[in-house]
């Protein structure tokens, strides 16, 4: 796992969960100009502050510190999407990383700040992060008290066991396994049902995105097409057999 400094400009790999610092973890939904790893690698700071994805790296960094942190893990930047394995090392882990996380800052960066409770649900039931397909697992994996809502002016919300009830309504998740009911409880089919609604920008990731939430591990194929579904129907089947819902789905 590649972690970010929060406050020096540089970042460290660490090759086991057992020698891995708390971190703080990003949640978010991705924009037109984000801050790649290799931007932050080889582009000088000045450089880096021009794109606009560099503005809540640098929130998240600073809310870390808050938080008495010293290492953040974005998606952005923290992983080399040009090296295939280190991709799918990424994606197959995703899931753990944001469940062994000291915090996730959700980051709703469509939701003003309003001191308004019922004005506050409105908006965010409006948000673009709770249809995407990534998030699912990032609302899922953290346990209730560590998963912290931020508005797009970094103000702080509260968690996702403050606004269960309305999360539950937005999601159709059961308000269960926002309070903390382990993951495993829920059937195959009612899984697939969280899912149902939301989006990827790319077709393999339909499938991909999933697999944290099922603790099923797939090599990436991109441009493989629905064949990436279709083999994460098969590898739910051989780990569950005893769960025949993905049928009834």
């Amino acid at each position: 796992m590649r972690l970010l400094h929060a406050t020096k400009w540089h970042m460290a790999d660490f090759l086991s969960d057992d020698v891995t610092p708390q971190y703080a973890i990003l949640s978010h939904t991705w924009g037109l100009d984000e801050v790649t790893y290799h931007d932050w690698r080889n582009l000088s700071f000045s450089d880096v502050k021009l794109k606009a994805g560099c503005a809540k790296i640098l929130a998240c960094r600073e809310q870390a510190v808050r938080d008495g942190l010293e290492w953040v893990w974005v998606d952005t930047c923290c992983i080399d999407k040009s090296s295939s394995a280190e991709l799918t090392e990424a994606i197959n882990s995703m899931f753990r990383w944001y469940k062994n996380a000291a915090v996730c800052h959700v980051v709703l960066s469509d939701v003003e700040a309003a001191s308004d409770q019922a004005v506050l649900e409105e908006r965010m039931s409006k948000s673009r992060w709770f249809t995407r397909g990534w998030t699912l697992q990032e609302l899922l994996a953290p346990a209730p008290e560590k998963l912290i809502f931020y508005s797009k002016e970094w103000t702080r919300l509260g968690s996702k066991l403050d606004f269960a009830d309305i999360v539950s309504s937005i999601t159709r998740i059961n308000k269960q396994y926002l309070q903390g009911q382990d993951l495993r409880h829920a059937s195959v089919a009612q899984k697939m049902s969280w899912a149902a609604l939301r989006q990827t920008s790319r077709l393999e990731d339909v499938a991909y995105c999933l697999l944290g939430l099922f603790d099923i591990n797939m090599p990436m194929i991109y441009g493989e097409g629905n064949r990436a579904f279709i083999r994460l129907q098969e590898a739910i089947m051989t780990s569950t057999p005893d769960d025949h819902s993905l049928f009834a789905w």
